[in-house]
Parts: structure tokens; sequence; C-alpha cells
């Protein structure tokens, strides 16, 4: 075969392989009578079935097993600890069953820094973000095809967590409750919300404990503004924030993730916090960057690593460093390990990210006028 018809052949290859894939894409989300994890299985199996006519088998030499394979995956801060664990584990795996060397880059910081920075030529294959506003503002891009949170299991959340507050050996402020951050003299350290996927959760967190608990939108802005008035900084993410409060002593509380605290603790930091009884379900999802992957010839060993995030296995390592579970399997094996909720909202008890995001975040929105009241 001539170097020049092969050409032509890869590029038809190429082309139909990624039409092909839109097609599948299109039918998995529209799709209602098979499961969703069914319906992922399967969107796996025909995504390697169609790569196994890549170029790499042209001349049937057997060489598409044996070449190296880099993926690069782009998360938020708090996960690197999980996913130091997860990741050789993965390919372990793979490389037993497919005998191929996998390499990733991975690159860590905070949420909406990291979109951005995919949008901005970070060619990422897989973001696993801390909230689904990132993940459709590279939907907004033109990065990730509508309908992506069908594409895996659970709506595509792969890792929950919980809000909690992080105080001084002691007590000395005597914090109970999210009401006692409002109090005078109460110095709170949380992230910035312009740069934090956490800190959106935390902000959120605050504003549902007092609407989700019969009051109105009114006391929800006054108690908010009064927190925020007791922050004089907003680090860049959730790690800057809990590197602030334990190794440079700022502040008197920290808010921040659940998982966060257990992990601190586990790392031998000496820890004292408090997860309110009144508490957002802080979902965090996962998902193939298509234009990348389509880009890189990576889309089956990506979609292979977001199916195993949901196994056993993973969970497991997720759980070990904080996280809630998402597996029913690790839920059972963990029960009791986590502190019991009195009242759980979500993101869609407020509207929606959407919606979320222009009553709250948008330039001139609400997080505005409370930082304009402050200064």
């Amino acid at each position: 075969m001539t170097e020049l018809v092969q050409t032509y052949i890869v590029k038809a290859l190429h082309a139909t392989r990624q039409w092909y894939v839109q097609l599948i894409r299109n039918w998995l989300y529209k799709s209602s009578s098979l499961s969703v994890t069914s319906l992922f299985l399967v969107g796996v199996s025909l995504s390697v079935m169609i790569a196994a006519c890549s170029p790499r088998d042209i001349n049937n030499t057997g060489a598409a097993s044996q070449n190296d394979v880099t993926l690069t995956f782009v998360s938020y801060s708090v996960t690197s600890a999980a996913y130091q664990q997860i990741i050789p584990k993965f390919i372990e795996q793979w490389k037993k069953k497919y005998n191929q060397n996998v390499t990733f880059n991975q690159s860590y910081d905070g949420s909406g820094s990291q979109t951005l920075a995919v949008i901005d030529g970070k060619e990422a294959d897989v973001v696993h973000l801390s909230l689904a506003l990132d993940i459709n503002k590279l939907v907004q891009a033109g990065f990730i095809q509508p309908g992506w949170e069908k594409e895996a299991p659970n709506d595509a959340i792969v890792t929950k967590s919980l809000d909690a507050i992080a105080i001084r050996e002691g007590n000395p402020k005597n914090i109970k409750t999210w009401a006692d951050l409002a109090r005078d003299g109460v110095n709170v350290v949380t992230p910035d919300p312009r740069t934090s996927g956490g800190a959106r959760w935390n902000f959120l967190s605050l504003w549902g404990s007092v609407t989700k608990t019969g009051k109105n939108e009114n006391q929800a802005m006054d108690f908010t503004s009064k927190v925020y008035n007791n922050a004089p900084l907003l680090p860049k993410t959730a790690r800057n924030a809990s590197e602030l409060f334990f190794n440079d002593n700022q502040g008197d509380v920290l808010l921040n993730y659940e998982n966060e605290m257990i992990l601190l603790a586990k790392n031998g930091k000496k820890i004292s916090y408090i997860v309110p009884d009144i508490n957002i379900s802080i979902d965090n999802p996962v998902a193939v960057v298509d234009k990348n992957v389509d880009k890189h010839g990576t889309r089956p060993i990506a979609e292979a690593f977001i199916k195993f995030l949901y196994t056993p296995e993973s969970q497991r390592e997720f759980t070990k460093l904080g996280f809630r579970p998402v597996d029913l399997t690790v839920t059972k094996e963990t029960e009791g390990k986590f502190p019991k909720i009195k009242t759980i909202f979500k993101a869609q008890d407020l509207g929606g990210w959407d919606e979320i995001q222009k009553k709250f975040f948008d330039e001139g929105a609400i997080f505005d006028k409370i930082r304009a009241k402050k200064s």
C-alpha cells in the first residue's frame, strides 16, 4: 500500500469514526428505554469497536496494542490525592488487558480556573470538575457535546461531598451552626467564587441554610453579606484556603469540603470540624472533552477511564480520602463512616446551575453586590 493511499484511508477512517461517534452519542442521549449505565456501557463498547479501525491497524501488524498513549486529565484541586491512587490502578489494568502503556498528563487547580484553561487551549481529554456549571461552560464553548450528563452513570456525578466548618482547637469562638459565622469578631476563610467551584458550593450552603429553613431571600442576603464581611481574604482555591487556615494560622473558621477535612485528618493534621445539619449535596461531575479526544484519537481510553471511576475499586479510593461514594456497594460498606445530615438540598433546589449562575455569580449579580457592600 502506497503512503499516499494510506493517508487517504486514514483521513476517511477518522471522518467516519467521528460521524459514528456523534450518531451514537445522539442516540444514547435520546434513548430512554435503557438504564443510563447500560447506555454508557454500550457507548464505550461501540467506541472501542470503531477505534478498532484506526490507522494503526491498516497494515494488520498488531502495533495498535503496542503503541503508547497519553491522556490529559484535568481536575479541581482537592481531588489530587485520590487520583494518585486511582490512576496507577487504571494504568496497570489497561496494560494487563491491552499491552499498551498509558501516560497521564495531570493538572489540578480551582475548578473555574481549570475550565478557563481548557477553553484557552489546555487540551484535556477528560475533566472532573467541581460543579456542572463549569462543564456547561465547556459545552457552550464547543468542547463538549450537549447531553454529556447522560453519557455516564449517576448523571455523570462521580464524587460527592458536603460542606464543613473547620474550627480552632477548643472551639474558642463557640461555632456550632452556619448562623454563628455572621457574628461580629468571627474571621472566616473561604475561597473566591470567581475562581473556585468549592467557594460557590460554600456560598450556596450559606444561602440555603436560610432559605431552606423557612426564611426569605432578604434574610438570606443579609446573613450571607455578614459572613462575607467577616472574610477579609478570598484565596483562589479550596486547597489554598486550607493552607492559609492550617499552615499560616489565618482565620477562626474555614469553609471547605467535608472530604478535605477528612483527608487532612488522615494525613496527621490536628483538626476539629463541624458538618452542619442543613447542608448542600456537593455533586462533582466528570466528562469526556469531545473536541479534544476526537482530535487526539483517545476517545476509547478516555471513556474507559471514566467507566473505571465508577467501579467499587475507584469509589473505595475516593471514600478513603473523604468523598461520599456514589456506588451502592461502597455506600453500604462505609455506612456509619459519615455523619447523618438532617436536611440535604441540591443545586437543583436553588433553580439549577444556569439559574444559579445568573442570579448569584454573573457580573453584577448577588455575589458582586455583596462584595460591593464590603468595599
